[in-house]
């Protein structure tokens, strides 16, 4: 087998990159020779493998995930009533357009401590990820709804087709390829502001704050562990949803 064919084998191109990084990481890590400053993978992953096999791990990782999707859905959701709404009513559109796109570039950090100011600190991480994802969806499923075929909704009103069935047959179609771009383009940000918000807001029980007490407590191997959950979670939760809208879109074929 050649080299470029071997190259682009799946399992080569996830193991390879593994192993390269691993092994940079652990010459800097012998470089550095401090574990405070930079543990070696070593110390990190025994580490990790002490975490998973206690309750407290499990129970904090869950409260966590809970948090964020709850706020990620429901922020998608609002994103998708929205991108309906200004699609289709053009003072909607103008009023709610700038505020939707300034909620996009405002810094996450700026939000969290703005939020903490008016609600319950244990709210912030779910409301935080929700405002993250709504724009996202909110562009998204708008540029769906704008690409959708003219013709076709033409023909759908002089066949005298009902809203319902014009829904499902000829704007689902449409918007289905940009909502599954939205999700898939969502999960990481959402669980990077969630956690991030859990880092500052401090609630109880949650990734986040194991982050901020590992960073206090100066336990650089225990930071990168919960860092490496973190990452774990969010690719985890992102290649279930690609199953799910891939078992979806099959099953429709």
């Amino acid at each position: 087998m050649k080299a470029s064919t071997l190259l682009k084998s799946k399992p080569i191109r996830v193991i390879l990159p593994i192993i390269f990084w691993t092994a940079v990481w652990w010459a800097a890590a012998a470089a550095v020779s401090a574990e405070l400053l930079l543990p070696t993978p070593y110390a990190v992953i025994k580490c990790f493998f002490e975490l998973i096999v206690t309750t407290d791990f499990w129970s904090t990782t869950a409260l966590t995930i809970i948090r964020i999707f709850c706020g990620a859905a429901l922020g998608a959701l609002l994103g998708v009533i929205l991108s309906v709404i200004t699609c289709n009513v053009s003072l909607a559109d103008v009023i709610l357009s700038p505020a939707i796109r300034v909620i996009r570039t405002v810094p996450v950090a700026s939000f969290i401590i703005l939020v903490l100011l008016w609600v319950k600190k244990g709210f912030v991480p779910a409301l935080i990820s929700g405002l993250m994802v709504m724009p996202i969806m909110w562009e998204s499923v708008s540029a769906g709804i704008k690409g959708c075929d003219k013709k076709l909704l033409e023909a759908a009103r002089a066949y005298g087709m009902s809203a319902p069935r014009t829904l499902q047959y000829v704007y689902l179609p449409a918007v289905k390829p940009h909502l599954i771009s939205g999700v898939c383009s969502s999960v990481g940000l959402a669980w990077k502001s969630g956690v991030a918000a859990e880092v500052l807001c401090l609630p109880k029980s949650a990734v986040g704050t194991e982050i901020y007490y590992s960073k206090i407590y100066l336990e650089t191997p225990s930071l990168f562990a919960w860092t490496i959950t973190v990452i774990l979670c969010s690719l985890l939760i992102e290649k279930l949803l690609l199953v799910l809208f891939r078992g979806k879109t099959g099953g429709d074929g």
